[in-house]
């Protein structure tokens, strides 16, 4: 054991690889598969088992994971929302966004979210659903890393190229396919700002369509984005500047809500 294991007290602590293959179990939780063996988690995460079972069983003592007594199969527990209620409620875009994400679905018939950045990905973290029966979702939480998603797009839009570049270049993103150049790509991003939305016409899903704006705050810097999603058989191509400049607008108001700077008159 190093010294860096042991604190001032004499007593061990976990190094930061266990906290952070411990990080690496919750993640492998997810929508589509929110319920996992000890198995499935070591393979996702590359990891013996014996390894997996105790970082579980250390989790489920803190209430981050929850074991089914017949199945023996994990979830994640009620504890993470514990941990992360202070954040979501000092989210103050998430809150000052609620009632425009509202009025968006009630005019558009179709869900609508708010996305934040967490330097790789862009998550969900407030939702309003389509009224409808066939609607697309998407719940508080989930992770968006693909290139062509709407949100994503407008997050890059901001960056420098260099550091979008970095972000391909480590496999943070899933980047551009063989059938599309990644100085493509960049390009069509630039065009985003003058727009003020971005489309996602099912290149990630052939079945949904997704548009992003962006949310600014009193400095004018980027926080957030609305998203509105919708299955791709009611937004023909027609309708998406329309939905688009919807989008926008409603960005445009919680950006407001927010103290953003007025845009200057095209």
């Amino acid at each position: 054991m190093s010294v860096d294991d042991v604190d001032q007290n004499g007593d061990t602590k976990p190094s930061p690889s266990v906290l952070l293959n411990g990080l690496r179990v919750l993640e492998s939780f997810s929508i589509a598969e929110p319920v996992l063996g000890v198995t499935e988690i070591a393979r996702k995460v590359d990891l013996h088992k014996s390894s997996v079972s105790r970082m579980l069983a250390t989790l489920e003592k803190a209430g981050y994971v929850e074991r089914d007594e017949g199945t023996g199969r994990y979830r994640l527990g009620l504890g993470l929302i514990a941990l992360a209620g202070p954040l979501l409620a000092n989210l103050d875009v998430r809150r000052v966004a609620l009632p425009e994400l509202e009025e968006l679905t009630r005019r558009t018939g179709e869900t609508s979210a708010l996305m934040v950045w967490n330097g790789h990905e862009s998550v969900v973290v407030e939702q309003i659903p389509s009224p409808k029966q066939v609607k697309h979702t998407a719940a508080v939480g989930t992770r968006y890393d693909t290139y062509a998603s709407s949100s994503i797009q407008v997050f890059l839009a901001e960056m420098p190229r260099a550091e979008t570049e970095r972000l391909f270049d480590r496999r943070l993103l899933v980047g551009p396919d063989e059938r599309e150049s990644r100085g493509e790509y960049l390009d069509e991003l630039a065009g985003i700002s003058g727009r003020g939305y971005a489309v996602n016409d099912g290149r990630t899903s052939i079945e949904e369509v997704g548009i992003s704006a962006p949310v600014r705050d009193h400095r004018g810097v980027l926080v957030a984005a609305v998203m509105l999603s919708a299955p791709r058989f009611r937004v023909p191509e027609s309708m998406l500047e329309t939905l688009g400049r919807t989008v926008a607008e409603s960005a445009r108001r919680v950006s407001a809500r927010l103290g953003a700077p007025a845009a200057a008159p095209d």
